[in-house]
């Protein structure tokens, strides 16, 4: 394994990297190992404060920068994301675990992202609308909503969060991003290619603390006019209710519980292949990940004994070392979790085909596991497991399939490998998610809307549709006499 220095954190407030005032910090730790690498500057009311103040110094500088100006610099970023990618994916991986090879993907894929919404932002249109009054001109123009507070998880710290800086700073509003504790140098090495890039002071905020008295102080200050948030159903209803309580725009991308429907008419090779490598990456740590295997009775054996093949060639390790595919939970909460879904299921009549245990005497690794004949009653296949746990379940007819795949009130993504055309049509008609993806594994490019549906959601991180909620919409009626 190659060693690195993994440096402290600071916030980042009105431009200048700096410590929290009082000094407070937080130590982080390699998953992997359990031991502390570093420390993380910890906010408190004062750091929050000059935050809000500066964000609303920048919102009024970056609103008067024109779209092609504020492109450019997105364009930088994005370079200088590229250039600084070995780096970067290097932090993420000792902070979060996930083996290098996702790390990197993950890193280089922030570019993409930066300068897809860097091209958009130039296409933020208004309308001429034909008056019934030919003295009077009608326009509809879109203006930045303003100062954004953005609540970002630990599974993806440069995905999540650099999809709210991107689609805030092509719009032209200011941002205050609350990172996460626990893998807080990745989402920080993202926020200074912004400001390297030359991006103004305020126009970005990072803070890191608690996340209950940031989001409290956050959320209602009337400086703040939109909030983003990704993370679970329970904590994005609590912050919703905060943000409609004082009249402020949203987007939730919250927790989901995918299922996968094989059809018996299905390339089960491919079915496997996708299934499985989107079921373990980052051990499972996805809200998009595949959950509940719905596999038509004709060809489940066969898929079971494919996907217990699969899960059994990972590599378990930590994901600086070469050849690791699948590394270490994230902390000992998930640990823990996946105990209990495992020994839930077993007590409820499913079998064990692998895994399903702690790995190792340090470090949060817990084994690639299969769980079949899984019982509807199962904790697992109604609360997100999160972690790489593959419960699955037999049917006979597409309706059964249907109705288990919408029987949660989770609707964010799903999966479904048929070679038929009418059965496509119909999963792609009938099933309540906001994101499908059918014979192929997740590939949330920018370009495509990303969000979910019921209590997996409200509104889109992808996508011209990931701009609307950046933006108000003003009607002007000009009398021209």
């Amino acid at each position: 394994m190659q060693q690195m220095n993994y440096p402290d954190t600071q916030l980042l407030i009105d431009g200048k990297w700096c410590d929290a005032v009082d000094g407070r910090t937080l130590q982080v730790f390699d998953p992997a190992t359990g031991r502390s690498i570093g420390r993380v500057a910890h906010a408190d009311i004062v750091d929050l404060s000059r935050a809000v103040g500066a964000a609303a110094r920048g919102f009024e500088t970056w609103r008067q920068t024109s779209a092609i100006e504020r492109g450019r610099m997105l364009r930088r970023a994005a370079q200088l994301m590229r250039e600084r990618a070995e780096f970067i994916a290097r932090l993420l991986t000792r902070e979060q675990g996930k083996p290098l090879v996702e790390a990197l993907a993950e890193t280089r894929m922030s570019a993409d992202v930066i300068e897809w919404f860097a091209e958009e932002g130039t296409r933020l249109y208004g309308r001429v609308i034909p008056s019934r009054n030919l003295a009077v001109q009608q326009l509809v123009l879109r203006e930045p909503v303003g100062p954004v507070a953005a609540f970002t998880p630990w599974n993806f710290p440069i995905n999540q969060a650099v999809r709210k800086i991107a689609a805030a700073l092509a719009t032209g509003c200011s941002i205050i991003v609350k990172a996460p504790e626990e893998t807080p140098a990745a989402p920080a090495a993202l926020v200074r290619a912004f400001v390297d890039a030359g991006v103004p002071a305020g126009v970005i905020g990072l803070v890191f603390g608690d996340p209950i008295q940031i989001s409290a102080y956050l959320i209602p200050h009337p400086v703040v006019r939109k909030v983003t948030f990704t993370g679970s159903t329970p904590v994005g209803k609590q912050l919703a209710a905060l943000a409609g309580a004082h009249m402020k725009r949203v987007t939730m991308e919250l927790g989901g519980h995918a299922p996968v429907i094989v059809t018996e008419d299905a390339d089960i090779g491919l079915a496997v292949r996708a299934s499985a490598s989107a079921k373990f990456r980052n051990a499972g740590q996805i809200c998009v990940a595949p959950t509940r295997f719905i596999l038509h009775d004709s060809i489940h054996d066969e898929f079971v004994r494919e996907l217990i093949r699969h899960a059994q060639g990972l590599k378990l390790g930590h994901g600086m070392d070469e050849g690791t595919t699948l590394g270490p939970l994230a902390n000992e909460r998930r640990l823990a979790a996946m105990e209990a879904f495992t020994t839930d299921a077993i007590q409820q009549g499913a079998q064990l085909a692998v895994g399903g245990e702690r790995v190792g005497g340090h470090g949060n690794f817990f084994a690639p596991t299969v769980l079949t004949e899984v019982p509807q009653s199962a904790r697992v296949f109604n609360d997100e497991p999160f972690g790489p746990i593959a419960a699955v379940r037999r049917f006979r007819t597409l309706d059964e399939a249907i109705a288990e795949a919408n029987r949660l009130p989770y609707g964010l993504a799903g999966y479904a490998f048929t070679r038929s055309l009418k059965n496509a049509h119909r999963l792609s008609q009938q099933l309540e998610l906001g994101l499908l993806w059918i014979n192929q594994p997740a590939l949330a490019w920018p370009e495509l809307p990303f969000g979910g549906v019921k209590d997996s959601g409200f509104g889109s991180e992808g996508g011209p549709e990931a701009l609307d909620a950046y933006t108000n919409t003003k009607s002007v009626s000009l009398l021209c006499d």
